[in-house]
């Protein structure tokens, strides 16, 4: 099996409240990009292979970095609709979405717990499906030559780590919360099972110039 470094995608729409509006990178999240991809060439990082989900988001950043790499897209590195959950959760259990970005610490978990226990009537896609997808894709990635970088989004990465990690809903509501925009997550395979050997790395943007750009939403 082969490591797989995964990347958040730059920062995209944050003033949106639906999956379409959000899917475009700010000017922010393409210098983010554009940043990283130059820290991946200064540090001569080995990857030989790129995946990216086929959301906007993510083909931009994949652009950005410009890693001279030919992009695989994949539908299964896609993000979960976490806006059309959102709205399911206000339709039909009447809780609203955030008027602040604090409330996603409180929002965000509610929403993992309603849609993993089969609360919501007509899911875009089950938690179960998604849980699926994110296992084979990576698994897919891991079985291909030389390593490979994988950019993506926070649910599917906090996924992935709970997945290798054995947690629950709960600690993965809080490392979806906790992954940075073009962060860098690393999972390695010992004894036939993913290690994570990095987490929510920003080298890239660890200087009094960029702290700014150390973004969450």
């Amino acid at each position: 099996m082969s490591h797989i470094t995964l990347i958040r995608h730059g920062q995209a729409n944050s003033t949106a409240k639906d999956e379409r509006s959000y899917d475009r990178l700010s000017a922010l999240g393409h210098e983010q990009a554009a940043w990283l991809g130059a820290h991946l060439r200064d540090t001569q990082a080995e990857h030989v292979r790129l995946y990216t989900g086929t959301l906007r988001r993510h083909v931009e950043t994949a652009e950005a970095m410009q890693t001279g790499l030919t992009p695989i897209r994949d539908a299964r590195l896609n993000e979960l609709e976490y806006f059309t959950l959102a709205s399911l959760l206000e339709e039909q259990h009447g809780i609203p979405f955030p008027s602040e970005p604090t409330g996603f610490t409180h929002h965000l978990p509610q929403v993992f717990d309603y849609w993993k226990s089969d609360r919501f009537e007509r899911p875009p896609e089950s938690y179960l499906a998604f849980e699926t997808r994110v296992q084979e894709v990576l698994h897919e990635i891991a079985e291909g030559d030389g390593p490979a970088l994988v950019v993506t989004s926070g649910g599917l990465i906090s996924m992935a780590m709970a997945q290798a990690m054995g947690l629950g809903t709960p600690a993965m509501a809080r490392i979806a919360l906790a992954i940075m925009h073009t962060s860098i997550h690393r999972l390695f395979p010992i004894g036939g099972h993913w290690a994570p050997v990095l987490f929510n790395a920003v080298p890239h943007l660890d200087r009094p110039d960029r702290r700014a750009a150390q973004t969450h939403i």
